[in-house]
């Protein structure tokens, strides 16, 4: 079992024009085939583990993304206003990514009808992007899936360049919390409660950081762990994080 991966993306434009309604990306499953492992070349290994990932620097508390869907249309987080999006960046060959997906289903499934939607922004490039539906309907998601999420979109919301990132956004459109790393169902769930009950209560961390201290550091060194948090730091792309390249 492989303790690390890295993975080259290629920029794609994200202007695309949004108009399509909230019901549009929704899937049922089917049975997953067994997929090749991917290995990542050595020199792009070596500029992984020294990239610095700067998670706590400049961002905009303003969401805002346009991609498309998996049948080609144009999609945009401005089409869910009104709601409290969780926005989670992952990629087919994002080993925690797949593992946290049950987790996102189940969220989708659990706060739907209470105003909230989960959409999964894929990094995969068109090297990988064929794999995303098979994936997506061999573990039954049923929330919208996007494709072409770059390097520039993550950093836009503040979560850096690694696999799994994922923002909560607000009713309002504004980002509300970051989660850098693994997501954990307390994380998530804790940070959806307090906005669909009107922020009512002590408010949660507005940034967790799961991600291996080889390339979790933020900008003020280390990370803090959530109350009561007690975790080893795992390999990079099996327990870690995958990074994506720009």
């Amino acid at each position: 079992m492989p303790t690390s991966e890295a993975y080259r993306l290629g920029q794609i434009s994200d202007d695309c024009e949004a108009t399509s309604p909230l019901a549009r990306a929704q899937r049922i499953g089917r049975p997953i085939r067994a997929r090749r492992k991917v290995r990542a070349p050595a020199a792009v290994l070596a500029s992984f583990l020294t990239a610095s990932t700067v998670l706590a620097g400049t961002f905009s508390d303003r969401a805002t993304l346009s991609l498309r869907d998996l049948t080609g249309e144009p999609q945009s987080i401005t089409d869910y206003s009104g709601l409290v999006i969780v926005l989670n960046f992952w990629a087919t060959w994002c080993v925690p990514c797949r593992e946290e997906m049950p987790l996102l289903a189940e969220v989708q499934e659990r706060y739907a009808d209470r105003g909230v939607v989960v959409i999964g922004a894929s990094a995969d490039d068109p090297s990988t992007r064929d794999e995303i539906e098979e994936f997506v309907q061999g573990i039954g998601i049923s929330f919208p899936i996007w494709t072409g999420a770059t390097t520039v979109d993550m950093e836009r919301f503040g979560l850096g360049t690694a696999l799994p990132a994922t923002a909560i956004i607000d009713q309002q459109g504004r980002v509300a919390f970051r989660i850098a790393g693994i997501l954990k169902r307390r994380q998530v769930v804790s940070r959806i409660e307090y906005l669909i009950s009107g922020q009512r209560g002590r408010a949660p961390k507005r940034f967790v950081n799961s991600m291996p201290d080889e390339i979790g550091q933020d900008a003020a060194g280390g990370h803090e762990h959530e109350k009561g948090e007690d975790h080893a730091h795992g390999g990079v792309g099996m327990e870690g994080a995958s990074l994506v390249p720009s």
